[in-house]
This record gives C-alpha cells, sequence and structure tokens, in this order.
C-alpha cells in the first residue's frame, strides 16, 4: 500500500518522472495513475527493493549495483528522480504512520533514504 501510494503521488506531482513509464498504458491524470495495476505493482517492486536495503545495511552500494547500472545505464532515468521518489514516500509514511512519525524517527528514515538515493545513483 505505501509503495504503490508513493509512486503514484511521484508521478502525479512531478509529471515528467512519468516518461520512463511510458509501457504502463494510461498515466493521463490522478485518478488514472492511482488506479494502474502497473503502478502499483511497481510501487510494491520498490518497496522490497528497500527491504533489501534494510537487510543489508552494511553495503546497501553493493546490493543495489545491478539496480544502479540498469537504471543509469540501460534505462537513463535522472538520479534526481530518486530523491523526488523518496521524497514521496516519506510524505506517504508519516500519513501513514501520524504521531508515531517522530522527528526522530524521519530523521533516521532520510538517512537511511539518503544513503539508497546516493546508492542508486551511477557508481
Amino acid at each position: 500500500e505505501v509503495g504503490p501510494a508513493a509512486l503514484s503521488r511521484c508521478l502525479v506531482v512531478y509529471p515528467w518522472t512519468q516518461r520512463y513509464f511510458g509501457n504502463f498504458g494510461n498515466l493521463y491524470n490522478a485518478a488514472a495513475i492511482i488506479s494502474n495495476p502497473l503502478v502499483a505493482k511497481h510501487g510494491t517492486t520498490i518497496l522490497h527493493g528497500l527491504d533489501r536495503a534494510m537487510k543489508n545495511m552494511d553495503n546497501i552500494k553493493e546490493t543495489y549495483a545491478e539496480l544502479s547500472v540498469l537504471h543509469s545505464e540501460k534505462l537513463h532515468v535522472d538520479p534526481d528522480n530518486f530523491r523526488l521518489l523518496a521524497d514521496c514516500l516519506t510524505i506517504v509514511l508519516a500519513a501513514r504512520m501520524g504521531t508515531d512519525f517522530s522527528g526522530e524517527v524521519q530523521a533516521a528514515f532520510q538517512k537511511f533514504m539518503a544513503v539508497v538515493v546516493s546508492s542508486l545513483g551511477r557508481q
């Protein structure tokens, strides 16, 4: 639920990110994006990727080496888009967690996401 919501938010708020998802079909408006099953599936895939990073906290960069090559060299994704998605993920988590998403939790999460974003950039 969090992954699909974060990716949907990113595609709506930053519409230029949609160019990487041309094969996802109808992304013409917010309702279409939110209800798109391919967006939801990829959002879930993204969260599974974050789970891999959490399980390999000592070497996130190596964990994401193949993903980094895929996104930078094959898909030519602007690395700044990972930061935008991380921001959307932070917003979705804050909304879902409410008061449990304290300043301390946010600080730790954003440090983690900064490492993830850096690791996904060109190696």
